[in-house]
Parts: structure tokens; sequence; C-alpha cells
């Protein structure tokens, strides 16, 4: 299970810090407003209300702790900036931090961020791959050597089960659900998690597979499954 520190709770850290600790994560919230603070805390793990541009108040809270770190602080360019600059200095070893322009995203880079998030250009970029590479539905980074990834099964895998596949063995991956749209309809999939070695696998269910981004890339190329 990996710690995570969110600062900033506007809706893109709200919403990051939410789905972290939905998936069972231990999350440190963070953000200067107290009512943000407090609501935050009936389902983070821990809430602290407090200045991220002060040294002293991030070390007391226990940031440096943390596996990775989330910068959501979007409008206040200088917060943004000296918050990552201080978790860089503390020893954080992954910051993930939100960028408002190109200039924005450069300093961040350029003082450690391993991550710089563009909110409305990366939703145009998911937007615009959906629609020209159905093949591959979702592609989520979990940190830069892991990623999840939803994709429809490569014709080759119909009709066998989940054992006679072995994927585990034979690309470095873990299928770790299903979608199936058969079981119910189009608009809701019945979501099959961990499934069982006997499952056979049917055209219109969707993988949703972790391993190495290598290992991934690896499958997508074998496969012929478009980016």
């Amino acid at each position: 299970m990996r710690q995570f520190a969110v600062i900033g709770l506007g809706r893109f850290g709200w919403s990051v810090a939410k789905t972290l600790s939905e998936k069972g994560h231990q999350v440190l919230a963070i953000d200067k407003d107290e009512e943000l603070v407090q609501e935050a805390s009936a389902f983070v793990t821990e809430a602290v209300q407090l200045d991220s541009t002060d040294e002293k108040a991030l070390k007391a809270a226990g940031v440096m702790n943390v596996d990775i770190a989330i910068v959501g602080i979007g409008t206040n360019l200088e917060a943004s900036v000296l918050t990552t600059l201080l978790l860089k200095e503390m020893g954080v070893q992954h910051v993930v931090a939100r960028a408002v322009t190109d200039e924005h995203g450069k300093v961040l880079e350029k003082i450690g961020a391993e991550k710089v998030i563009f909110l409305e250009r990366d939703m145009g970029l998911r937007v615009a791959n959906s629609l020209v590479s159905p093949s591959i539905l979702e592609h989520i980074e979990l940190s830069p050597e892991f990623s999840i990834m939803e994709s429809v099964p490569p014709k080759e895998f119909y009709g066998k089960t989940i054992r006679d596949l072995d994927v585990r063995a034979q690309h470095g991956l873990d299928i770790i659900a299903i979608k199936s749209k058969e079981l119910d309809s189009e608009e809701n999939p019945v979501l099959t998690i961990a499934p069982k070695a006997d499952y056979v696998i049917k055209q219109k269910d969707i993988f949703v597979i972790v391993g190495s981004n290598e290992n991934l890339d690896k499958f997508k190329k074998k496969y012929h499954i478009e980016k």
C-alpha cells in the first residue's frame, strides 16, 4: 500500500484524494482552507490545514514520508512552484504537479517534478486518442514504470480461458478484472474482479491489465493493438 500526499483540494486535488482513498491507499490531504480540510477528513487517512509554502509546517505534517506527492495547486503559480521545490528538497521521491500554462509546466519540470499534468490538454488528448484508437480504452500511469490498461482482447484470445492464455508467464502482465458487456448491457457492463482461471474470453469483453510499461508496450506491439 502506497502513501500519498495531495496538496491543494480544488476539484482536481479533491478528486485525486477521494479516488486514491477509495482504492485503499493512505492519503494525507493538505489545504489552507479549513472547511475543505474538514470535509476531506471524512474519507482520507489524515487531513491537515496548512500553508504548503511553509517548510516547517510541511515537515511537521510528515510529507517527506510519502511515496508520491500530488501538487494540485492551479491558480497560485508561485505557491505551486514553491511547494514542488520544497517537496523535492525534502526528499519526496515522486512529485506530480498540475500546470496551467506551458511556462508553468517547464518551471515545474526544471525544479524536479517527475510528472507534470496539464488538465485541459491531457483531457483533449485522451478524447482524441479514444476516437482514433478504439482498441485501447484507457491507460492510467501508476508510476514511471507501471500502468493499468483497459483494452479489447486480441482476436487470438477469443474462446480461450485465462488459464490457456497465461498472460503472466507469457507477457509478464496480470488480468486484474474483466468488463463483460454481454452479461448485462452496453451501458452497464458487469465487472469481474480477479477473474477465475476457467473464465472464457468473449469478443465483447474488456480487459483490465496491469504491468510494467515495457511489457504493456510489447503486448500492444505483438497483437497490433493501437496506442
